[in-house]
C-alpha cells in the first residue's frame, strides 16, 4: 500500500543527481576529466574542505561547551542561556553575513566566513548535545564515582562517551552546512564551491563546468556522510530498564562561575545580539529614505506561502517512507529510505542548478513557476520530515494498531484512524522544521522562484548586492521574526518530548 508512494519520494530525491549525470555525460569523459584535474578545481576543493573543517571544529567546541554549562553547572543565568543559545538557529547565514559586512567591511574572506558560519551553525551541535545531557542516567556516573574515579575521569570515561553520538550527528550537520552554504561565502567574498558554481552558471553559456563542479561537490558531501557513519559504528548506547528519573547534581564552578558566564554571554552576543542590533541600526538609518511597505508585505507573504507549500508537500512525501521505515523494515524499504535521503547531501545551489536544467529542457510548463520551486524544497528538505515521521511512528504503541486490525479495520483505516493521529505531534514538529528551513533557503529560491515573485531572502540578497544596507534591513528583520516562530515551536516540542521520556 505504501511502497508505490514511497518509490515516488525516492525518485523525486534522485532527480537532480540523475539529471546532472546526464548533463555532464553530454560533454564527454575527456572534457569532464579536464575540468576535474585542473589546478583551480584542486584549489577549490582544498579551500572548501578547510572552511568546513574549521567551522565544524569550532562549532563542536562552542556547542558542547554551552550545552554542558547550561545543563550541568551552577552557571549564573543558565536557564536564560539554555533558550538564547539555540535562537541563532533562526538567523540565516546570509543575514548574519549582511550584519557583519555592513558594520565591518574588512570582515571578509576565510576568517569572516568562519566567524559567521560558526555563529550560525553551533546550535546544530548545542541542541542534540544538551538534549543528550538531560537524558543521561545520573546513576551511571554515580557508580563510576563510587568505584574511585575522579570527577574529570568520570566525565571523559562515562559522560563524554554517551554524548559522542549526539555530538557526531551535530558535527555532520555543521560540516554539510558549511560545505553547501551559498549566502555567507558569497557576501563575504570567499571562493567556496557554491560561490564558484553560481558564478560559472551565471557568467558562461557553457554550463558544463557548473554541472561537473556540482557533481564533484556531491561526491565530497557523500564521502563526508559515509565517513561519519563509519566513525559512529559501535558508539550507540542502549539502556536496559528505566534508569532513575531524578535530575543529576549540578557541578559547582567556584571561581570560574562569572568568567564562564561572561564567555557564554560573548558567544550569545556575537551570534544573536549583534546581528539583530545591526539590522535594527540599518532599519533606523533606512527609515529616512522610507520603507517600501507594500513590497515588504508581498515578500513576507511570498516567503510564508512558498515555505508552507514546501512543508505540506515534504510532509506528504515523507509519511509513506517514514511509516515504512518504522513499521515494515526490509530490503526494499531500506533502499527507498536511503534514496530519499540523497537530497540531504545536496547543497541548495546544486539542486537549483539541476532543476534549472531540468525545467528548461524537460519541464518547460513549470519552469520559473511555483511547482518547480516546491519540488526543489522537497528534494532538499524531505529527509528532515522523514526523520520526524519515522521517530513519531516508532514511539507510537504497536498494540493499538494490532487491536484495530483485530476489530476488522483495513490497513488503510488503521493508518488513517490510529497510526497518523498518534504520531501527529511528531509529524507536526517535522513540518515546522521544514517550514523554517524553506523560509531561510536562498540559492534554490533565487534561481527557481516564479518570475516577479520576490521573497524576503531574495529581496535582502538584491539590496545587499548593491550595498543598499538600509533598504535591505527591513527584509532581514522580517525574515528573523518569521523564522523565530517555528524555532520556538521546535524548542517547545523538544522539551515536551524530553518530559515524556523522563
Amino acid at each position: 500500500m505504501l511502497l508505490a508512494p514511497g518509490l515516488v519520494t525516492a525518485l523525486v530525491a534522485l532527480l537532480p543527481i540523475g539529471y546532472l549525470l546526464v548533463r555532464a555525460g553530454e560533454a564527454g569523459p575527456e572534457r569532464v576529466w579536464d575540468i576535474v584535474v585542473r589546478e583551480r578545481t584542486l584549489t577549490l576543493v582544498l579551500r572548501s574542505l578547510a572552511l568546513a573543517g574549521t567551522v565544524t571544529a569550532l562549532s563542536l567546541a562552542v556547542g558542547v561547551g554551552l550545552a554542558i554549562l547550561a545543563t550541568r553547572t551552577n552557571l549564573p543565568g543558565r536557564r536564560l542561556l539554555a533558550v538564547t543559545a539555540a535562537l541563532p538557529l533562526a538567523i540565516p547565514s546570509y543575514v548574519a553575513a549582511f550584519a557583519w559586512i555592513s558594520a565591518f567591511p574588512s570582515v571578509s574572506g576565510f576568517g569572516g566566513t568562519v566567524l559567521v558560519l560558526t555563529a550560525c551553525c553551533y546550535p546544530y551541535v548545542y541542541l542534540p548535545v544538551a538534549a543528550a545531557m538531560r537524558r543521561i542516567d545520573p546513576s551511571v556516573e554515580e557508580v563510576a564515582r563510587s568505584l574511585g574515579r575522579s570527577p574529570w575521569n568520570t566525565f571523559w570515561s562515562v559522560t563524554a562517551r554517551q554524548l559522542r553520538p549526539a555530538a557526531a550527528s551535530g558535527a555532520l550537520l555543521v560540516a554539510l552546512y558549511a560545505l553547501s552554504d551559498f549566502g555567507a561565502p558569497s557576501l563575504l567574498r570567499f571562493d567556496a564551491f557554491t560561490r564558484v558554481i553560481h558564478a560559472s552558471y551565471r557568467s558562461s553559456f557553457d554550463r558544463t563546468p557548473a554541472a561537473v563542479l556540482s557533481l564533484l561537490l556531491v561526491v565530497i558531501t557523500v564521502a563526508i556522510t559515509v565517513a561519519e557513519a563509519r566513525t559512529r559504528r559501535g558508539t550507540e548506547h542502549a539502556r536496559v530498564g528505566g534508569g532513575v528519573s531524578r535530575r543529576p547534581h549540578l557541578v559547582g564552578l567556584g571561581r570560574l562561575r562569572w568568567p564562564a558566564a561572561t564567555l557564554a554571554g560573548v558567544v550569545v552576543a556575537v551570534a544573536l545580539v549583534f546581528p539583530i542590533a545591526s539590522l535594527l541600526y540599518w532599519f533606523a538609518t533606512g527609515l529616512s529614505a522610507g520603507v517600501d511597505v507594500p513590497d515588504l508585505l508581498a515578500s513576507a507573504l511570498n516567503t510564508f506561502w512558498f515555505a508552507l507549500l514546501g512543508a505540506v508537500f515534504c510532509t506528504a512525501l515523507a509519511i509513506p517512507v517514514g511509516v515504512l521505515a518504522a513499521r515494515h523494515r526490509g530490503r526494499s524499504t531500506a533502499l527507498i529510505e536511503h534514496a530519499s535521503f540523497a537530497g540531504h547531501a545536496l547543497p541548495g545551489i546544486v539542486v537549483a542548478l539541476a532543476l534549472v536544467f531540468f525545467g528548461a529542457r524537460v519541464a518547460q510548463p513549470i519552469y520559473q513557476r511555483t511547482p518547480l520551486l516546491v519540488l526543489a524544497y522537497a528534494v532538499l528538505f524531505v529527509p528532515a520530515a522523514i526523520g520526524a515521521v519515522r521517530s513519531a511512528v516508532t514511539m507510537s504503541p504497536v498494540r493499538t494498531e494490532e487491536a484495530a486490525r483485530s476489530l476488522g479495520s483495513t490497513p488503510w483505516q488503521v493508518l488513517r484512524r490510529v497510526t497518523l493521529p498518534l504520531a501527529a505531534p511528531g509529524i507536526g514538529a517535522g513540518a515546522a522544521l521544514v517550514l523554517l528551513t524553506c523560509m531561510k533557503e536562498l540559492p534554490a529560491t533565487l534561481l527557481l522562484r516564479p518570475t516577479g515573485a520576490d521573497t524576503l531572502a531574495t529581496s535582502l540578497w538584491t539590496e545587499t548586492g548593491v550595498a543598499a544596507y538600509g533598504a535591505a534591513a527591513p527584509y532581514g528583520l522580517a525574515l528573523v521574526v518569521l523564522a523565530v516562530l517555528p524555532t520556538l515551536a521546535l524548542m517547545r516540542s523538544q522539551r515536551v518530548g524530553e518530559a515524556d521520556l523522563s
